[in-house]
């Protein structure tokens, strides 16, 4: 599949064109240790030429970041199913959104529902992350999106958790149905004590409140053993597999799954 071949398609008026600036999406599997195989998939900006996230997102400005988090949902959403995820039996799709560019959480989810129905995919295989590095200037308006998104079956997840502005406390304004523990919680951790300790307690509060922890940016067996013994069994990172643009891949085990 090309970028050419993509390129506004079926978009619903919320082309590209507008924006100024193209951009297509590279998938990274998120992995259930103890199968091996993806749990979901993660949609991450890239430009048309191997431009990476950081050279996309330099070009969202006020003027455009919503037309741009409405062209990241739909596009995310068509490249999935024209790759065959909604094939995938239990299969989800993680899209990253902005909060600060959703005005009305109905009104502007309504691209996205029609983005499902017109490639089939379901909607409750649909997860929508916010990011922590993403300065929330209204927590009221966050619980409200992340309520309208449930309300209509969608998955919600708090990116990066354990960095940026707002870590537990953003987490007692509302409760996702997953959490993706930073990556500078989980770097070294089989061999730092201090970050294993804050990890088992962030997982005593995720099994209170009934929240999915996702490990992030495993890049060793010895990290993703410490965690799989802590009792998370899903697991982000290049130890499984890196982004890879317009494909779905396989992850890589190099280590024992756990017993199921």
């Amino acid at each position: 599949m090309t970028a050419e071949r993509i390129k506004g398609g079926g978009c619903g008026g919320l082309c590209t064109e507008g924006l100024g600036f193209d951009f297509t999406m590279a998938f990274q599997p998120i992995v259930d240790v103890a199968s091996g195989r993806p749990w979901a998939h993660e949609a991450l900006v890239r430009g048309l030429d191997g431009q990476g996230a950081g050279w996309v997102l330099g070009q969202v400005t006020e003027a455009n970041r919503y037309a741009f988090d409405q062209a990241c949902r739909v596009k995310a959403i068509e490249l999935a199913a024209w790759l065959g995820m909604s094939q995938q039996a239990d299969t989800r799709l993680s899209i990253n959104f902005l909060p600060n560019a959703v005005y009305q959480p109905e009104a502007c989810i309504r691209a996205t529902l029609a983005a499902a129905r017109r490639t089939g995919f379901p909607p409750e295989r649909i997860i929508f992350e916010v990011t922590e590095n993403e300065r929330v200037v209204d927590g009221a308006h966050l619980k409200a999106i992340f309520t309208e998104y449930k309300r209509q079956g969608f998955h919600t997840a708090i990116d990066d958790f354990g960095s940026g502005y707002s870590g537990l406390n953003l987490l007692a304004e509302f409760q996702p149905d997953i959490i993706k523990l930073d990556m500078e919680l989980t770097r070294a951790i089989d061999t730092d004590r201090a970050r294993r300790s804050i990890v088992g307690a962030i997982l005593t509060v995720c099994r209170d409140l009934g929240i999915t922890p996702v490990a992030e940016g495993i890049e060793t067996p010895g990290e993703a053993k410490a965690l799989r013994d802590l009792g998370i069994t899903l697991m982000q990172g290049y130890l499984f597999a890196r982004p890879a643009v317009e494909r779905l891949v396989s992850p890589a085990m190099d280590f024992e799954p756990a017993v199921a």
